[in-house]
């Protein structure tokens, strides 16, 4: 499902259900960041890890340890960029050479509604309309949690870039439906307008993310990748 929302340079690994040998693969570094970690939060950190490990030898760099870094960001080894996601029985990992993107960012949450005071904080006004006029077209996806991890995979792919937090206020994000689905799901693509200073790549100001969103079996699935710019070129404006 994640593959299926990348460019072919990234790779993408899933996975689906615990895997009870999960815990016992992690390093001994990993194993002393959940010193105090609960079984659920346990179970995750470790089965998102054996995607991240999978995805490396995919992409033929060796497996190693995968620590939090500031404000839990992970920290990939050298010339190599990410992104990891998990929710109830679901987690995922997607990985990149440096030199094919400057960032990525993925998310996966339950296809539910989320709670009413929690769309209030999300959505801005704009949004809030979009999502109206979406719900009328497929009033039975949960656009507001599509929004949501939409938001979530822009932040994931921004950090990286900046160092820097970006409230739910700090982007704009335009759903797009695909014209025509088939019976496993939904799907189309999205696009975020930064609200603040966007990160500056190669001399070259960065004020539009984009990515792709799907929704099926139960889970919404987005992310969001980030080209390394042409020279010469700006992308978005804050106009």
């Amino acid at each position: 499902m994640m593959e299926e929302l990348l460019p072919e340079s990234v790779v993408a690994v899933e996975s689906h259900g615990d895997d009870p040998a999960a815990e016992a693969s992690l390093y001994p570094e990993e194993r002393a960041v959940l010193t105090r970690a609960v079984g659920k939060r346990r179970r995750e950190f470790a089965a998102v890890r054996v995607c991240a490990r999978r995805a490396m030898e995919k992409l033929g760099v060796p497996p190693g340890p995968v620590l939090p870094g500031e404000r839990g960001a992970p920290r990939w080894p050298a010339g190599v960029i990410g992104s990891m996601t998990h929710c109830d029985g679901y987690g995922a990992a997607a990985l990149a050479r440096a030199g094919d993107l400057a960032s990525l960012g993925i998310d996966a949450e339950p296809h539910l509604a989320l709670p009413d005071d929690v769309l209030e904080a999300v959505a801005l006004p704009a949004e809030s309309a979009r999502l109206d006029r979406l719900r009328a077209r497929e009033p039975a996806v949960h656009w507001d949690r599509l929004l949501f991890s939409a938001k979530e995979s822009v932040y994931k792919a921004w950090f990286p870039l900046t160092g820097e937090w970006l409230d739910f206020s700090g982007a704009d994000i335009d759903i797009l439906l695909d014209p025509a689905h088939g019976t496993e799901g939904v799907s189309g693509a999205l696009s975020a307008q930064l609200l603040v200073p966007g990160p500056v790549l190669d001399g070259v100001p960065v004020q539009t993310f984009a990515g792709r969103w799907t929704v099926r079996d139960g889970l919404v699935a987005t992310a969001v990748t980030v080209p390394h710019p042409k020279p010469g070129t700006a992308s978005g404006s804050r106009d």
